[in-house]
């Protein structure tokens, strides 16, 4: 009647019924949720995409790693696929598969790491499952379940209590779980199965071919070296804090005096001490891992990894003092300018100084060459810690209270004098004695960069520059001598 479009549904008679708006209405909406369903879908699958994309410019390497894992499954799996392969291993083949899937690990070291230990812990347990056996059938059919049953609780139990004691768990855990593993699996089958020295020859052969294929391919084609890694991320992280300390007190003592807040909008360089903080776990896993690797690059086979933990301690402990003068910086009780003028120039050459030591052991750390300017730098920067000590201790000077004006009297200045109070006064005197404590962890930071300079044997570069002055100064005398016995 008005003009509108009518529903119709067809029934199975033959006839046909209106549709009621109440239904039309209710399947309208039904449709437009499911929409908004599928859009909702489609759009966090291209999100997911874009963050994978994403990760895989930033970090080519980790691409290249999923291709190696997928090039070692093939390649093992061709003891299923190919029949002479697969009659010499039998369907112990999948142990290679597993094993392949379980070691292959990004770092090297912490492929070696599971390798070595799943070889060593897959051997021992079938020889020792295998003499177990041989003492357990020449006992007798009644003692035989006994003996296994009872030499599995033993095995099982102090293997167990290894995997608590701290230098097994740092490098042998994996080990001891694959010992427990395959004992208890040879030690049981083998009371049920006749063959048991060739299903034990079997699996750790299988063990052999998964754990060479992923040595192989992890160190030929574009290995990341656990090493290397540990050794770039120290040096990041220095380099993190030297411009998070900056950042700090650069900010705190701007020109218009105001603290920025900046919370929406974070720098991240000033947010860089946090990585640092962050980064224990990741640094004693990698030290781990650094110690399985062989000679690679410029580190050798005895490379004082255990040096690099110190390294990271001494700059946390550096962070954590960064982190309180941040909050100091960042509070809501705000310090006089005039008080911020007296300490100005000195905190920001201190921070100078500091940021220089750093910068300077970063440079080390990356060259692995000794510099000659550290011990000056670092002295510079104990001179400036005490000058600004000595400023501090004279906070009650009048020379802190704010200059009178010109048309100013006593009685007012007396007030505004009176105004000064332990408030205003205890952040500013917080900030700068976070700051002195800053430089006094920074030259352990440098202490602990000076050590392993010494373990590691870097280069000298007094030694180079040296000899590479006295060459040109030679050269410059010869031409001299050539150019007078002409004239």
């Amino acid at each position: 009647m008005s003009g509108g479009v009518e529903w119709k549904v067809n029934m199975p008679d033959g006839t046909s019924e209106k549709l009621e708006r109440e239904n039309i209405g209710m399947v309208s909406r039904v449709c437009m949720g499911l929409k908004g369903m599928v859009e909702r879908f489609v759009l966090k699958i291209w999100r997911f995409l874009e963050k994978a994309w994403s990760i895989g410019v930033s970090e080519p390497k980790k691409v290249v790693h999923c291709l190696k894992v997928g090039l070692a499954l093939t390649i093992v799996s061709l003891f299923y696929f190919m029949r002479p392969l697969y009659q010499g291993v039998g369907g112990n083949a999948m142990w290679a598969v597993m094993t392949v899937v379980v070691v292959f690990e990004y770092p090297v070291g912490a492929m070696l790491s599971k390798c070595i230990n799943r070889i060593i812990g897959t051997f021992f347990a079938g020889s020792l499952a295998m003499g177990v056996h041989w003492i357990a059938s020449q006992s007798g059919e009644q003692f035989e379940p006994i003996i296994l049953g009872v030499s599995v609780f033993l095995l099982a139990s102090v293997a167990t209590f290894t995997r608590f004691i701290p230098t097994i768990k740092a490098r042998f855990d994996y080990g001891a779980m694959i010992f427990i593993l395959t004992f208890s699996l040879v030690s049981v089958s083998g009371y049920r199965i006749d063959e048991l020295f060739e299903m034990a020859h079997t699996r750790f052969s299988t063990v052999a071919i998964g754990t060479s294929i992923c040595i192989l391919i992890s160190m030929l084609f574009y290995p990341v070296w656990a090493g290397t890694e540990l050794h770039h991320l120290v040096n990041r992280n220095m380099e993190k804090l030297a411009d998070s300390l900056d950042g700090c007190v650069s900010e705190y003592f701007n020109d218009n005096g105001d603290v920025k807040k900046s919370d929406d909008d974070p720098n991240k360089k000033l947010q860089g001490y946090i990585c640092v903080l962050n980064s224990k776990a990741t640094e004693e896993s990698l030290a781990n891992f650094a110690r399985w690797e062989p000679t690679h690059g410029n580190f050798n086979f005895g490379h004082p990894w255990k040096q690099y933990p110190k390294i990271g301690a001494a700059m946390r402990n550096c962070a954590c003092c960064v982190e309180s003068l941040n909050s100091c910086i960042n509070s809501e009780i705000q310090v006089p300018e005039y008080l911020k003028k007296n300490f100005s120039d000195a905190c920001m050459r201190l921070t100078s100084h500091c940021s220089k030591v750093l910068k300077e052991l970063a440079v080390t750390m990356k060259t692995m060459t000794k510099s000659p300017t550290t011990d000056l730098s670092v002295g510079e920067m104990n001179f400036s810690a005490q000058e600004l000590q000595n400023a501090l201790k004279s906070l009650p000077n009048p020379l802190l209270f704010p200059p009178l004006s010109e048309n100013e009297t006593k009685g007012e200045a007396t007030t505004k004098h009176a105004a000064v109070t332990l408030i205003d006064i205890v952040p500013l005197a917080t900030a700068i004695s976070l700051l002195i404590e800053i430089a006094t962890r920074i030259e352990k930071i440098a202490d602990e960069v000076d050590e392993l300079a010494t373990l590691a044997e870097f280069d000298s570069v007094s030694d180079e520059k040296s000899q590479q002055n006295q060459s040109k100064t030679d050269g410059i005398d010869d031409v001299t001598m050539k150019a007078l016995q002409k004239v």
